[in-house]
């Protein structure tokens, strides 16, 4: 295996012990709700877009000042803080099936640089751990080579990774498959030898397209970690929804209803006419698809909603049934 390229000195452990974080492409900040109920502290954000700014102060009101809004190529590292942790869930529309499948060199996408380029000016500075977040196509865009750059670029300051997929229905009634990277700051190799341990084929977090990837790139610095199973969700749409009057204007028409019924596959409306004719309460998701050149409304009835999509990249309402 490839030594590390840049011998950064990993931070003391008091660095480590404070769990802060610098949360670059922000959004409306559910990265940080998920870290803060994690014990962790976010020092500053970043972001592009004026109404997740928004979103996001509304959200946490009390750190006006710790965002910063801006493209991130044009921000100055001296202005992001020393931390423990930066995140990266930057933008995934030219990684994505619903997006031009550009790959890091997209538009949108290569906001990545920007971060990447950050980091390299913090120099003493970085912090000793980073999340990047982004969809599964992540790892198959360009036949792998964008995960591939994406990772030697953070070898080659310091970072040994790792990687894992978790679908949120794991642990939510909704489906959002996401991949993540996690990169530790250190000194010489990455340590290669749990390839071989029981268990790393096969793993809930590590399922087999990206098992092989990490088996097939040893020129890639790797920390490969034993990681817990994943939960088993125990909760469903019924369990979350929230009741709504009749008179609700959230209803549908009977004519738009039928409209949207009319949409669906044979198979897909006998089965709604079999929740219909039940004495109880039922719930599905409908999303609607182009197929063969036509509209089409998809029923899911597992008690699990679909992930929602950008209206930029397709459809990107959710239909309660």
């Amino acid at each position: 295996m490839r030594g590390m390229g840049n011998k950064t000195k990993v931070p003391a452990l008091d660095l480590l012990r404070k769990k802060t974080c610098a949360e670059f492409f922000a959004g409306i900040g559910l990265m940080r709700i998920g870290l803060e109920r994690e014990g962790w502290s976010v020092v500053f954000a970043n972001d592009i877009c004026e109404e997740k700014r928004k979103s996001y102060l509304s959200h946490f009101m009390h750190e006006n000042d710790a965002f910063r809004l801006g493209d991130i190529h044009e921000l100055n590292s001296n202005d992001v803080p020393t931390a423990t942790l930066a995140t990266a869930s930057f933008p995934c529309n030219d990684l994505s099936l619903a997006g031009s499948r550009r790959g890091l060199g997209g538009k949108q996408s290569s906001a990545f640089w920007g971060f990447i380029r950050i980091l390299e000016e913090l120099g003493t500075r970085r912090p000793p751990i980073v999340l990047l977040e982004n969809v599964a196509g992540f790892l198959t865009s360009h036949e792998g080579r964008d995960f591939q750059a994406a990772l030697l670029a953070l070898n080659r300051l310091g970072y040994a990774v790792d990687s894992m997929i978790i679908d949120a229905a794991r642990f939510v009634p909704q489906s959002r498959v996401r991949l993540f990277v996690v990169g530790v700051l250190q000194e010489g190799y990455g340590d290669w030898a749990i390839r071989e341990a029981p268990g790393f084929y096969g793993s809930d977090v590590r399922p087999p397209a990206l098992a092989d990837y990490i088996f097939h790139h040893p020129e890639i610095a790797w920390k490969i970690r034993e990681l817990p199973s994943l939960p088993r969700r125990k909760s469903t749409l019924s369990n979350v929804l929230e009741s709504l009057p009749a008179s609700s204007h959230f209803w549908w028409s009977a004519e738009r209803r039928d409209y949207l019924i009319g949409q669906m596959s044979p198979q897909h409306s006998e089965t709604l006419r079999n929740m219909r004719a039940e004495n109880r309460w039922s719930y599905g998701t409908v999303f609607r698809r182009i197929r063969k050149g036509r509209s089409m409304a998809e029923l899911r009835t597992d008690g699990v909603a679909g992930c929602l999509r950008t209206p930029r990249g397709g459809s990107g309402r959710q239909i309660l049934v």
